[in-house]
């Protein structure tokens, strides 16, 4: 193995400085926290398990992270509902939330399921948002917010699955107080604080060089930046060099084209990619804006390993209302294992009514009779139903 310098212990400015990573030096690693109070984790087989220690290290050139002194290749997904057993036997190895308790499993349940697994969790702290009302301005809320991150990192730091911390999913999405950077900064001081085994993060709706000049003057306590795009990841690396950035990355949220970035009919509806395009999408969006800059970006968390409803049944999840699984998964297996799953998704060429695709802004009439077909096939010959 080549010598490895850690420097999760570095306030993310520093990271950001150089033009290039520093090179590779021989050295012990650093901590960055405070390691007192820990304790350990009774799992299935009854025995016991302590906090698996994870930091962002420089090896070979690129920004690594390493789990128990190892090198940890992420092959992620956000998952809030779905099996997470059919999300490793497809290969994936991590998992994202949104928050520590998703009203149907708490943060405990969720990191038990993962470890079960083999998965580890990027857990987020969910923080109050400006476009939903909360003010950073108000002292005393963001003072009582930041308690309430404490008490969820104490409750979970101690987890063997426990990958990372996030605090906050897009709190910058439409903000105009910057003073949630500070709060953010403020959360990520603590956490180094009291669990001196976990990074921290935070996941910013979109990037660009005003939100990395925000994160580097009131946010340098992160020890990386994740960002979340859908069909603008195609243009990552030009927004990287154009923020001048130089420190580490998760993408934390990326898949299909979102649904303000698509063509729309006469009347304003978005058009729906179908499953094959999607997938293709998913493959080049991965080989264009993630798999082409290992040096910085250290993992993916592909949105959504389920189902949910957003403008449609089928726009985000990789799965149907079923269970049933889509060229999507098929893309990711491939993405996470360099090979196709031994039993395919059907693709589909094209959906057509009355002749037209949705391109044409088909209108009809009541009192008509209209044809619909759809051109699908299996690649392994399987019958289509």
């Amino acid at each position: 193995m080549s010598p490895i310098r850690v420097v999760a212990a570095l306030p993310l400015f520093m990271l950001a400085a150089s033009c290039q990573p520093p090179a590779a030096v021989d050295g012990d690693a650093v901590g960055n926290g405070n390691d007192a109070g820990h304790q350990l984790t009774t799992v299935d087989d009854g025995s016991t398990v302590g906090a698996v220690p994870v930091e962002v290290a420089i090896l070979d050139g690129r920004y690594t992270l390493l789990r128990g002194g190892e090198p940890y290749p992420i092959r992620g997904a956000g998952i809030e509902f779905a099996d997470v057993g059919i999300f490793a036997a497809h290969g994936g190895n991590s998992l994202r939330t949104w928050r520590t308790n998703n009203r149907l499993y708490t943060g405990q349940e969720v990191l038990d399921e993962a470890w079960r697994h083999g998965v580890t969790v990027v857990m987020c702290i969910e923080i109050g948002r400006e476009r939903h009302g909360f003010d950073y301005d108000d002292e005393e809320a963001v003072a009582e917010q930041l308690e309430y991150a404490r008490g969820e990192v104490m409750k979970y730091r101690d987890h063997p699955a426990l990958l990372a911390w996030m605090v906050g999913n897009e709190a910058n999405l439409f903000f105009e107080n910057p003073r949630v950077f500070d709060a953010i900064n403020d959360i990520a001081s603590m956490i180094h604080d009291v669990d001196g085994r976990h990074p921290v993060t935070t996941a910013l709706a979109g990037f660009s060089p005003e939100l990395a000049g925000l994160i580097r003057e009131r946010a340098p306590d992160l020890d990386f930046v994740s960002v979340q795009l859908y069909g603008d990841i195609v243009h990552l690396p030009a927004i990287i060099e154009a923020s001048d950035w130089e420190a580490p990355l998760f993408v934390t949220e990326w898949g299909a084209i979102g649904h303000w970035e698509v063509p729309q009919t006469d009347w304003g509806a978005p058009i729906e990619q179908n499953s094959s395009e999607k997938a293709a999408n998913y493959l080049r969006s991965y080989e264009i804006a993630i798999g082409s800059n290992p040096q910085q970006i250290m993992g993916s968390y592909v949105f959504l390993w389920g189902q949910k409803q957003e403008r449609t049944p089928t726009w985000y999840g990789v799965f149907l209302e079923d269970g049933a699984e889509t060229e999507a998964v098929d893309a990711m297996h491939y993405i996470w294992n360099g090979e196709w799953p031994d039993n395919r998704s059907p693709s589909v060429e094209g959906m057509f009514l009355d002749e037209r695709s949705a391109q044409d802004s088909v209108v009809l009439t009541s009192d008509a009779d209209y044809e619909a077909w759809i051109s699908a096939a299996d690649p392994d010959g399987d019958a289509l139903r």
